[in-house]
């Protein structure tokens, strides 16, 4: 029984592991494009470009309640795609900056507005190589399920060593053995009864 459960545990283990690496989990961002081309091309950008807010992750994943900032970059970004702009021309003007032109837009024009100048500076002047996305997650995704398969392994292995006989189980007794113990155990409860 408990050999069973070790290997369900070590199933379900490996089950979310992989399931965590997979990228679809990640592959979900609200646009209001509604042109296919468009569409690609606003994801492309915003996986190669870093969340404001949570550097470690890609403005993609990037919520609106985790980050607004991150969030208004997203519409303007769907801006410059409505332009006409391509992702690499969109990424590239990101890192050296979109000229003073940005600031006809109506996003910048609101950070210009709210007092957020460094941001209305970053787009206009760039944000430099920092703002691009080159490490992705999965080196962190491998950590963290290998680091489960370790602690399920652990859990196992720390189960087998405080009950070393549990995989033996009752398969040392003889039939016998077994009958003379049933047989035991019904005149009890026979007897609890008279």
């Amino acid at each position: 029984m408990k050999t069973t459960l070790y290997k369900i545990l070590i199933f379900l283990s490996i089950v979310v592991s992989i399931s965590l690496y997979n990228p679809i989990f990640g592959d979900s961002t609200f646009t209001n494009l509604n042109e296919p081309e468009q569409i690609r091309t606003f994801h492309e950008v915003t996986s190669r470009i870093r969340c404001i807010c949570i550097p470690s992750i890609t403005i993609k994943s990037c919520s609106f309640n985790n980050c607004t900032v991150s969030a208004k970059l997203k519409i303007f970004i769907e801006n410059r795609i409505v332009k006409g702009e391509s992702a690499d021309v969109i990424v590239n003007k990101m890192v050296h900056g979109f000229g003073e032109e940005a600031l006809q837009d109506p996003v910048i024009q609101k950070f210009v507005e709210a007092g957020n100048t460094g941001m209305a500076n970053s787009v206009v002047f760039g944000f430099g190589e920092n703002i691009l996305a080159a490490p992705d997650s999965t080196w962190i995704n491998l950590s963290l399920g290998l680091a489960g398969v370790l602690g399920i392994l652990f859990i196992f292995f720390f189960m087998k060593r405080k009950n070393p006989n549990s995989s033996k189980g009752s398969s040392l007794n003889s039939p016998k053995e077994e009958t003379e113990a049933f047989n035991r155990y019904l005149s009890e409860i026979q007897e609890k009864q008279k």
